[in-house]
């Protein structure tokens, strides 16, 4: 089969295509034939060495993806031969073939494509437990969400809307910021403003109920944007490492850090699949829409990267073998 892999930590040029063995599988895993994959950042992050990676060179880089099924093991008794399912967090996923644990495969409704799939697993199940278990969202909240053309940012505006909040975004251009507006946002500030005195002055001094911080840099803007007694939720870092939290500030404002890391709330195949099947339906029912992704060919794949490094992009980026 062809792989997109690396020999080597760096940039982007260390990715090439190699053909590899057909992974093998076990009696309670899945042999799935790629029609999509998913490109995240903690593809570059493992492709540069900031996260860990397992095993030795070639390194397979990717986690989320959708395709057929080719072979089922023994005790594989819900799937077969010929179904279409996705996943969200199986290694090596940038191949022509992969092997899923059955507990991490969800078979995809008639109307969801591999190539939804592939944009809106990871994405969509982080922005759903973030607005249902690290915060619930009530009616008439007030949310502030930053990098909000991403994609993670424009699906927690959808859901956010769709849970009768108020949406304030954060972007870093007016393109994005159109991108965030026509995600749903009812305002939109940017990077290069005093973003957190604006949303002051838009909720009339009042601040945000809760803030979806994924930049890191800017964590301690964010509980000045924030009411008293509001949520700071902080579940990502790309713009940098946050600076320590003060227990004492905590406690003289009653705001409250929590944290989120999807793999904390996908215990179990029961919880995969309803949290899936919800996001799904949403889909369906034209209540989330998923943005046209950028596509490009496995070959292709140091390109893709490239993409996603400049920040250029706004939806979901795929590799297709």
């Amino acid at each position: 089969m062809k792989a997109l892999v690396f020999e080597s930590f760096g940039g982007p040029e260390v990715l090439k295509v190699e053909e590899l063995e057909t992974p093998s599988f076990g009696r309670d895993e899945i042999l799935v034939n790629m029609k999509a994959i998913g490109l995240n950042f903690a593809d570059v992050y493992r492709r540069k060495g900031n996260y860990h990676l397992a095993g030795e060179p070639p390194y397979i880089l990717g986690y989320e993806g959708a395709g057929i099924v080719e072979q089922v093991g023994s005790n594989v008794t819900e799937i077969k031969p010929g179904d279409r399912i996705g996943f969200a967090d199986v290694p090596y996923a940038n191949a022509e073939f992969v092997t899923v644990p059955l507990d991490k495969a969800v078979l995809l409704p008639e109307g969801i494509s591999f190539e939804t799939a592939a944009s809106v697993l990871l994405q969509g199940l982080t922005a759903h437990y973030l607005t249902k278990d690290s915060y619930t969202i009530k009616e008439g909240d007030t949310v502030l969400i930053h990098a909000a053309a991403g994609g993670v940012g424009g699906l927690l505006i959808q859901m956010a809307k769709l849970m009768g909040a108020r949406v304030i975004g954060l972007t870093s251009s007016e393109a994005k910021m159109e991108t965030a507006k026509g995600a749903g946002a009812d305002q939109v500030f940017l990077y290069d403003q005093p973003w957190s005195e604006e949303v002051l002055n838009w909720t009339n001094g009042r601040g945000a109920d809760v803030v979806y911080e994924s930049v890191g840099s800017t964590l301690m803007d964010s509980f000045k944007a924030v009411r008293t007694g509001g949520t700071v939720v902080f579940y990502g870092m790309a713009g940098g490492d946050p600076v320590s939290v003060d227990p004492r500030m905590l406690m003289d404002t009653s705001k409250t850090l929590t944290g989120g890391d999807l793999w904390n709330v996908l215990t179990s195949r029961s919880e995969r699949l309803s949290r899936s099947n919800e996001l799904f339906q949403w889909i369906l029912d034209n209540k989330v829409k998923i943005a046209e992704p950028a596509i490009y060919p496995l070959e292709d794949g140091a390109r893709a990267h490239q993409f996603l490094e400049s920040r250029k992009s706004t939806g979901k980026i795929l590799l297709i073998p």
